[in-house]
Formats: C-alpha cells, structure tokens, sequence
C-alpha cells in the first residue's frame, strides 16, 4: 500500500470507562464497519486515518485506554474461530475485502448514519 492511496485498517480498543466506551463506538460506527464489538475495518488514505485518530483521541482517557490501528496489507490471510459474521463457505480475501469494506461504509453514509 503506498502512502497516498487508501487501505485497509483494523481499529481496535479497550476502553476502562463505559461512557467513553460508548462515544468511541457510536463514532467509529460513522467513520469505519464493525467487525467484532470493539474492532472496526476502515478504509481510508493517510490523512483521513489522521483525522480519524485525532477524533478518537478526543474521546479517550490516554492514561486509561488503548487504542491501536494497525494496517491490513493487500495480500493477507485472516484466521477466524468461532461464531462468524459470514455464512460457512464464504471466505473474503485481498481486493474483494477491501471492496466490500468500501461498499459497505458508501452504503451506510449515502443513508446517512
């Protein structure tokens, strides 16, 4: 992924207090989709991650909390266990994940949440 162009980023988070907690999560539901309760997949180029984490670090206690974003690189494999947001069979990898990440956060800000 080179500097200028969009990737993907996985946002995750433990947060001490529940109001914070909160205000972290109901932002991050604007901005990124959800793939477990406190880890979110964005994608964004390098000045939206910038603006992203500034918000974030408005709305926790940085002696509290951790929050992290680490980068996805385009030629990944993810291991899943457990309950699944997907039917059994269906498996997302490279472009297609990072197409259905950036379909998913257009659909949900052309209705507008």
């Amino acid at each position: 992924m080179s500097l200028s162009e969009p990737g993907v980023f996985l946002i995750a988070y433990d947060i001490a207090d529940p109001g914070r907690l909160s205000r972290v999560h109901r932002y991050l539901k604007t901005v990124a989709m959800d793939l477990q309760y406190s880890v979110f997949a964005a994608v964004v180029g390098p000045r939206e991650l910038e603006r992203i984490l500034a918000e974030l670090a408005k709305r926790i206690d940085a002696r509290q909390d951790d929050l992290r974003a680490y980068p996805v690189p385009r030629r990944s494999h993810a291991v899943a266990l457990g309950r699944q947001h997907l039917p059994d069979g269906i498996a997302l990898t490279d472009e297609h994940l990072l197409r259905l990440i950036a379909d998913a956060l257009d659909r949900d800000s052309s209705r507008g949440g």
